[in-house]
């Protein structure tokens, strides 16, 4: 094995032990706002699915520096990596990441700045995100490009 692969694996390990904290503050925080069980474990799983997948995919990102990369997952990457990807599925997951960096920023992990522009991103592309959805599940849709908008 490379060094390079294994200081990534030793990275990517470090972040999934410290994430594995922050999803148990962030479950606190979200039942301290009187959601039900049902609608935290959901925001639980997308969030994870966010921080220890998405983000450790091909760096070893911590959660911080995800709350730029919002366009490239919910537009692309969940898009084609996640096979239950649907209309649903994105809105849940982007009302998922406004709450986990809206936590970011109440306990000092992010500024507010980048809290607005997460924000602003989302309703801004939600809209393109569905678009670029139903285009790939459009089965009469057989140029990538198309798909994308290339």
């Amino acid at each position: 094995m490379s060094d390079d692969f294994e200081a990534y694996e030793q990275a990517c390990k470090k972040i999934r032990e410290s994430n594995e904290k922050l999803l148990s503050q962030f479950e606190d925080w979200l039942l301290k706002k009187n959601l039900v069980p049902k609608t935290v474990d959901k925001h639980i799983g997308n969030i994870d699915f966010y921080i220890n997948e998405f983000l450790l995919y091909e760096d070893a990102l911590q959660p911080e520096q995800g709350a730029h990369s919002v366009d490239m997952f919910l537009g692309y990457w969940f898009i084609k990596k996640a096979m239950w990807a649907s209309e649903s599925s994105i809105k849940s997951n982007a009302a998922s990441l406004k709450k986990f960096y809206t936590f970011m920023q109440e306990i000092g992990r992010i500024d507010e700045e980048d809290l607005e522009d997460l924000k602003t991103t989302i309703k801004d592309n939600m809209n393109d995100w569905i678009a670029t959805l139903r285009r790939y599940d459009d089965p009469s849709i057989t140029n990538m490009a198309d798909v994308w908008g290339l």
